[in-house]
C-alpha cells in the first residue's frame, strides 16, 4: 500500500503545482509532495527491513535493495524541492517546471519498485522524457540541443538495453520455461539459463542502461544536459537518475552472475568504471564550465561506484552502494552552492568567476567545504566509502586496478582544488557587491554538510543495516 501511496501523492502533487498561479504556491505544493512522498518511502523502508520484501498484484516488488535506493531517492528529491523553491522565487510561470519535476521523481520511484524488468525499462525511459523537458527548460539555443542531444544518446542507449531484455527473456522461456519477465521468476531461475546468452545480454545491458548511467565512453551526453538544466534538476540528474540506471544494472547482475558467475559480470563494470575515472580525471583538469566540470565529476564517481562492484565482496559492494548515497549528497549541496554562484555571476565560465568568498560568501564556503567531501578527503563520508572501495580492491588481490583508482583520485583532486581555488579565491569583479544569503538556504547548507560528517564519523545503525541488506540481496543471499 505504501508504494500506491507514494506513487499517487506524486502525481497528485505534480497535477496541483501545475495549476498553481502563483510560484511560491507551486514551489510549495512541489516541496510538500515530495516530503509526504519520502514518508512513504521510508515507512516502505522501515517495512522492508523489519519483514522483507514487499510484493503488490505482483506488479510492484520491493527489497533490501529496493529499500537502498528508495532511501537515496527520498533525501536527494527532497532538498532539491527545497532549493528549487528558493532557486526559482523571483520567477513566474513555474507551474510546468514543478509538473515536471514531480513527474521526474515519479519514474525514479518506480524503477525501483516493478517487479517487470520490461516495466523497469519502460520506467527508465520516462525519466529520460521527463527529464529531457527539465534539461531543455530554458528553451534557448543551447539548452534544447543539450536535451535533443541527451535524448537521441540515451534512446540509443535504452535501445540496447531492450535487445539485452530480449536475450534474456529468449533464454529464460527456452532455457528454463519461465515466461514472464518479472525479476523474482527470473531469479529464482537464474541458475538455468544458458551462460552464453546471458553473457551476451549483459553486455548490451550494461552498456545500455550504462549510457543512462554516464559511464564513459556513454557519457558525452551528460556534461551537456548538466550544464543546461537548472541547478535543482542537475543534483538530480548527478545523484538519482544515474543510480536509478545503476539499479537496474545491479537488477540485472544479480541474475547474470548465478548464470555465469560474478567474477565475468564484475569485470564488465570494471572495464567500464576505469575508463570512465581515467576519463573524468582528464576532463576536470582543464574544463572550464563549472557545471559541466562537476558533470565530469559525476562521471569519476559513477565508473568508481563500478568499480566497487568490480572489486566485489561484502566490503567493494557495501563501498559502492555507500558510495552512491555519498555521491548524491555531496553532489547535490555542490550543484546547490554552485547555482547560488552563477546566480549572482550570470555565467557558468569558470574564468569569469572570481572571488566568490568575497560576493556570495555562505554558498562559496558550502562549494568550499563540498569541494572537499567530493574529493573523498576525511572525516566526511565521501572517504569512507572510497576507503571501503580501495581496501577491497587490495584485499581482492587487484592491485594494478586499485592502484589505478588511487592515480585517478589523486589527478581529480587536484584538479578540483586547482578549479575551485580560481573561483573562491582571486579578484572579484568591481561591479559585483556582497550578497547576503537568506537564513533557510545556510541552514540547508549546514544540515547536508553536518549529514556528510556524521555520515564520515559513524555510519546510522539504520542506514548501515539498509545497506548490509541491500548487499545481500547483490550477493544472492537475499531475494
Amino acid at each position: 500500500m505504501e508504494i500506491i501511496l507514494l506513487l499517487i501523492t506524486l502525481l497528485i502533487a505534480g497535477v496541483l503545482s501545475f495549476f498553481a498561479k502563483k510560484t511560491k504556491h507551486s514551489g510549495l505544493i512541489t516541496l510538500w509532495g515530495q516530503i509526504l512522498a519520502a514518508f512513504f518511502a521510508l515507512l516502505l523502508c522501515f517495512k522492508i527491513t523489519a519483514a522483507g520484501p514487499v510484493t503488490l498484484l505482483n506488479f510492484f516488488y520491493a527489497d533490501a535493495l529496493s529499500a537502498f535506493f528508495l532511501f537515496l531517492i527520498s533525501i536527494s528529491a527532497v532538498s532539491s524541492a527545497f532549493y528549487s523553491k528558493w532557486y526559482f522565487k523571483d520567477e513566474e510561470n513555474t507551474g510546468f517546471y514543478n509538473a515536471l519535476f514531480n513527474l521526474f521523481v515519479f519514474s525514479m520511484y518506480l524503477v525501483v519498485t516493478v517487479n517487470n524488468l520490461g516495466m523497469l525499462w519502460v520506467s527508465v525511459e520516462i525519466t529520460t522524457l521527463a527529464s529531457a523537458f527539465l534539461v531543455g527548460y530554458r528553451n534557448n539555443k543551447t539548452s534544447v540541443e543539450a536535451a535533443w542531444k541527451y535524448i537521441i544518446i540515451c534512446s540509443v542507449g535504452i535501445t540496447l538495453a531492450l535487445f539485452g531484455i530480449i536475450l534474456l527473456s529468449y533464454t529464460a522461456t527456452a532455457d528454463a520455461g519461465i515466461k514472464s519477465l518479472n525479476w523474482t521468476e527470473l531469479n529464482a531461475g537464474k541458475n538455468i539459463l544458458n551462460p552464453m546468452v546471458v553473457k551476451a545480454a549483459f553486455i548490451f545491458i550494461v552498456v545500455g542502461f550504462g549510457t543512462k548511467a554516464g559511464l564513459a565512453p556513454m557519457h558525452n551526453w551528460l556534461p551537456d544536459a548538466h550544464s543546461q538544466a537548472p541547478s535543482p534538476i542537475s543534483a538530480l540528474l548527478s545523484g538519482v537518475l544515474l543510480k536509478a540506471s545503476i539499479y537496474a544494472i545491479i537488477r540485472f547482475l544479480i541474475i547474470a552472475a548465478g548464470s555465469v558467475g560474478f567474477s565475468f559480470c564484475g569485470n564488465i563494470l570494471g572495464l567500464f568504471g576505469l575508463i570512465s575515472l581515467g576519463i573524468a580525471a582528464f576532463f576536470i583538469l582543464v574544463q572550464k564550465d563549472l557545471k559541466r566540470l562537476l558533470a565530469y565529476s559525476s562521471v569519476e564517481h559513477i565508473g568508481l561506484i563500478s568499480v566497487g562492484f568490480y572489486f566485489g565482496g561484502k566490503i567493494g559492494i557495501f563501498g559502492a552502494l555507500f558510495h552512491s548515497l555519498n555521491h548524491a549528497m555531496a553532489k547535490g549541496l555542490m550543484f546547490f552552492s554552485s547555482g547560488n554562484i552563477i546566480k549572482k555571476y550570470g555565467t557558468n565560465n569558470i574564468n569569469q568567476i572570481k572571488g566568490a568568498l568575497e560576493t556570495v560568501p555562505l554558498a562559496a564556503t558550502a562549494a568550499f567545504i563540498g569541494m572537499f567531501a567530493l574529493a573523498g578527503m576525511p572525516p566526511f563520508s565521501i572517504f569512507m566509502s572510497e576507503f571501503a572501495i580501495l581496501m577491497s580492491g587490495f584485499k581482492g588481490g587487484y592491485y594494478y586496478s586499485a592502484s589505478a583508482v588511487l592515480l585517478f583520485l589523486a589527478i581529480t583532486f587536484g584538479a578540483l582544488i586547482y578549479q575551485f581555488g580560481g573561483m573562491l579565491y582571486g579578484k572579484k569583479p568591481a561591479n559585483l557587491e556582497k550578497t547576503k544569503e537568506p537564513l533557510d538556504i545556510a541552514v540547508f547548507f549546514g544540515v547536508i554538510i553536518v549529514v556528510m560528517l556524521i555520515f564520515g564519523l559513524h555510519l546510522p545503525e539504520f542506514v548501515n543495516t539498509i545497506i548490509s541488506n541491500a548487499v545481500d540481496v547483490v550477493m544472492g543471499a537475499g531475494s
